[in-house]
């Protein structure tokens, strides 16, 4: 899978330094191959600072001024204006900046990954919203952090990269319960599962409607499943039900280059 880095790019952020990264175009093997993003992996971190310095490169910066944060799974958003030891990395799921030369990542393998931008303003950010950063209000905080920048919410442009779909996503009883517990009109989000008892949980939809909610100007849901599309994706839920040792993860950039 070596050879020419893919990012996907969307529509609702034309005009923005973006990507979607994609598996492909990295030097990663095995279970990684072969642009592995994750710094939490077991993978080689000589082979992980060399793809994020090739997707860095996409986005026009430098490869010490791609920022990705410690991800918790987490509501909470931070502004940045210059890099950090990599040791020193903040705890949270969303970066907000309008410091030019800077890149914003965060990375997936089933979570939503987002990027927004508001280019009249200058302002960008990247979050990681798994169920339970879309439950707590993850979307809500990148929106609110980027608006203390500088941006306007009616000017805002978003998108959702690649995350897994509804129909690769069973959930147990448990799960149904707690949300229903949050709020009963997230029952529209799942649908029965063929097994007994559980549910088809549908990630994306939940965080489109949190964005919705949120009120921004543009949103783009780019409708790419990780777990069935192995050619292109990680996916943390295929390679459990493989029994496979660890896997790749997927990263998303946005940047204001210089």
């Amino acid at each position: 899978m070596t050879g020419q880095i893919e990012a996907i790019q969307a529509q609702a952020l034309d005009g923005v330094r973006h990507g979607f990264f994609t598996r492909r175009g990295g030097v990663s093997r095995g279970v990684y191959a072969s642009l592995n993003g994750g710094v939490g992996s077991q993978d080689d971190p000589a082979a992980v600072a060399e793809n994020r310095a090739r997707m860095a490169g996409f986005l026009g910066v430098a490869a010490e001024n791609f920022l990705v944060p410690y991800q918790i799974h987490s509501a909470d958003a931070l502004a940045v204006s210059g890099p950090w030891a990599p040791e020193a990395r903040p705890r949270c799921d969303g970066l907000v900046t309008a410091t030019p030369g800077l890149g914003l990542g965060v990375t997936g393998a089933d979570c939503g990954v987002l990027l927004m931008a508001d280019a009249q303003a200058g302002v960008i950010g990247a979050a990681h919203s798994g169920w339970k950063g879309a439950l707590t209000g993850m979307v809500e905080a990148l929106v609110a952090a980027m608006e203390g920048l500088g941006a306007r919410r009616e000017n805002i442009a978003g998108a959702l990269g690649p995350t897994i779909a509804q129909k690769s996503y069973e959930v147990g009883p448990e799960f149904y319960a707690r949300f229903l517990s949050e709020d009963l009109s997230f029952g529209r989000f799942f649908l029965p599962s063929v097994t007994a008892g559980h549910f088809m949980f549908d990630l994306p939809g939940l965080i489109g409607k949190r964005v919705e909610r949120a009120g921004i100007g543009r949103f783009e849901n780019l409708r790419l499943d990780t777990y069935s599309d192995e050619e292109r994706f990680f996916s943390y839920r295929r390679a459990t039900h493989r029994q496979e040792p660890d896997y790749g993860r997927l990263v998303a950039g946005i940047s204001l280059p210089a």
